[in-house]
């Protein structure tokens, strides 16, 4: 049984945001502003019980104390966050206006980076308050601020990833012919929570021509004796992600579709080599994609290569042709090359990646080569 991880502590917690504050202003933003979701996870380890018309916001700006605003019947929960203890919590009642008390712990005016997922009521809101302030998408101005994780987030994505192998290695066991794609799903997400995931995000099945369509939602289609199928899976094990991807064949493969599995295999290991600090993340995809493209299968890689992962599934970096972001060691993001040959089947590999200080370590080691199953 695996050991379970290290706690994050309040003080993990107020180096995160003193990383965001300073990066902020290094940026030459006046502060950070974060609403409930995997931002604010993240940086003071505090979720919310449910989604609420009341605001809440984390304010960071470098040289002051980090504080949460927080509705005055939540404050409870606020307060049992790991996090807490480092957070000034300023808390707000029914038919007080929470803009007006935020808007002096922002100043009159100034330039905030604002978490993606910020109600648009609560940002209006803001702005009716401080009419000269101004604000970006947090992913536009910090997109790298969750990217490079310490040590205990890696042990969290390996062990989320070992997780999702020991899913693959149990599914390729059992029967794919004369079953429904939903059939296989629900396999899929119950093995992850066999092996320990709170939360699955997704079950990709796609049998026959449905692989081709690479966010193919697992349908009533009956997988039959020759298919080719896609099975894409992940979600959260203790707060962090899984994904990986493998491409299994019902019965032996015809040479074609071995021979595209192939290249697509030697896409994955192209990209796989190509990680070490300082790479710049398009050299990823291009490293990949250069396999296929040379195969004569450049127009079926529809795709981009790989994208960040951590306390959600998909989140920066991306390994896409104009990302010119460095690969910085403690990054983690999948590498997933494809080939969709439409109406007929798809094949995609992926494993989950991170940045070492002289390359690259898979955290996905199952096999790679096509399973053969019945």
């Amino acid at each position: 049984m695996a050991r379970p991880p290290v706690p994050f502590t309040a003080e993990d917690y107020r180096a995160r945001m003193s990383r965001a504050a300073r990066a902020a202003d290094e940026a030459g933003l006046a502060g950070v502003l974060v609403a409930p979701g995997p931002d604010l996870v993240h940086l003071t380890g505090y979720h919310p019980p449910a989604a609420t018309e009341r605001l809440t916001l984390l304010v960071l700006v470098a040289g002051q104390d980090p504080v949460l605003v927080v509705p005055t019947l939540e404050a409870p929960d606020a307060q049992k966050a790991v996090g807490a203890p480092v957070m000034t919590l300023r808390d707000w009642t029914d038919g007080v206006d929470p803009y007006a008390l935020t808007a002096p712990l922002l100043g009159a005016s100034g330039r905030f980076a604002v978490s993606d997922n910020t109600w648009a009521m609560h940002l209006l809101g803001l702005q009716r308050a401080l009419p000269s302030s101004s604000y970006v998408a947090l992913s536009d101005a910090l997109p790298m601020l969750r990217a490079v994780k310490d040590r205990h987030e890696l042990e969290r994505l390996a062990a989320a990833g070992a997780a999702a192998d020991a899913t693959y290695e149990e599914i390729v066991k059992l029967r794919f012919a004369g079953r429904k794609e939903t059939e296989v799903a629900r396999d899929l997400d119950s093995l992850l929570r066999r092996f320990g995931h709170a939360q699955v995000d997704f079950t990709v099945v796609g049998s026959g021509p449905n692989g081709a369509n690479p966010h193919h939602e697992a349908g009533e289609r009956t997988i039959g004796h020759g298919d080719m199928v896609v099975l894409d899976f992940g979600g959260l094990m203790e707060g962090y992600g899984s994904d990986t991807t493998r491409t299994v064949h019902v019965g032996e493969p015809a040479p074609a579709e071995q021979h595209i599995h192939d290249v697509v295999r030697e896409a994955q290991e192209a990209g796989v080599a190509s990680v070490r600090p300082g790479v710049a993340c398009q050299e990823v995809d291009r490293a990949a994609r250069a396999i296929i493209e040379e195969a004569g299968y450049g127009d079926l890689f529809i795709h981009r290569t790989g994208h960040g992962i951590g306390v959600t599934t998909h989140e920066p970096p991306y390994m896409i042709e104009g990302e010119e972001q460095p690969l910085v060691p403690g990054m983690c993001f999948s590498v997933e090359p494809g080939i969709y040959l439409p109406g007929r089947f798809g094949v995609r590999i992926e494993d989950i990646v991170t940045v070492t200080e002289d390359g690259g370590r898979r955290l996905n080691n199952t096999r790679r080569e096509m399973a053969i199953v019945e």
